[in-house]
């Protein structure tokens, strides 16, 4: 199976689901000691499916436990409990050439997604990419109590983030997901509560200065069952609109006005 799934569509808009995938490569998985639950619990399923709302998505289709694309490259594989939220994730220990070769694919992933903000980059001037992730909050059980302060239904996640060139396009963001009409309420959405991005976001903006703004979205497993990994597809299309209505609010912001997808090269 391949590492990403890739679109490239028109504007300066852009998702990312970096964790969404669940495969595991043979030589990988020999060695596993988590079984599929396990890692489904810790994997962002279903964030694929959010990513290709925008015109061009980056979608992981290798689980994280083969090699996490959210961290620095010499922590992208776990190899020691305190790496993987306590869990002894393998069976013994990795062989150098596993863990060589998830670097190596590590390495691919970031070379494309180089390639392809590039091209935008270049067609648009500037690029905005939505990584989405998932989170759990009911780590001591099925029908836990989360602390509704400690744990927003979105977390918008903007430490490495440069305010001065691009607060207006996370203020207009976070608007409108606070706007939209969820079922008769609105969305609780607010900023570097529970996390504030990740490896990814930040390669960006240390790669792309003033060029490209990644806007790291957590969403809480509200909208699936996290133990089990069981759907609620109505609340979860509820969420699709409610991140689809937010693009016409960036796109505004920005001022783009680049038309048709960038050439291929």
């Amino acid at each position: 199976m391949k590492l990403l799934e890739l679109s490239l569509g028109d504007g300066p808009l852009a998702a990312a689901a970096i964790h969404h995938g669940h495969h595991l490569r043979p030589t990988i998985a020999q060695h596993i000691a988590l079984d599929d639950s396990e890692r489904l619990r810790e994997e962002d399923p279903f964030t694929g499916e959010l990513a290709a709302l925008a015109p061009t998505h980056f979608i992981g289709q290798r689980s994280r436990f083969e090699v996490d694309l959210n961290r620095p490259r010499d922590h992208a594989v776990y190899q020691k409990p305190e790496d993987a939220w306590g869990l002894n994730v393998w069976s013994e220990s990795l062989p150098p050439t596993c863990i060589a070769e998830s670097l190596a694919n590590y390495d691919t992933c970031y070379a494309t997604v180089k390639t392809v903000l590039e091209q935008l980059i270049r067609h648009c001037g500037r690029v905005v990419v939505l990584d989405l992730h998932s989170y759990n909050h009911c780590r001591d059980g099925e029908h836990c109590e989360a602390d509704p302060e400690a744990n927003p239904e979105i977390n918008i996640g903007t430490g490495s983030l440069d305010r001065t060139a691009w607060g207006p396009v996370v203020d207009r963001f976070v608007g409108d997901l606070r706007a939209f009409d969820f079922a008769g309420r609105h969305l609780d959405v607010r900023e570097n509560i529970k996390f504030q991005g990740g490896h990814f976001p930040k390669w960006i903006h240390a790669t792309y200065p003033g060029q490209a703004c990644a806007i790291a979205v957590e969403f809480k497993k509200t909208f699936m069952n996290e133990w089990t990994g069981e759907l609620d597809r109505p609340h979860f299309d509820r969420l699709k609109a409610a991140v689809q209505s937010t693009f016409p609010g960036i796109l505004e912001v920005l001022g783009a006005s680049c038309v048709g997808t960038p050439p291929a090269e």
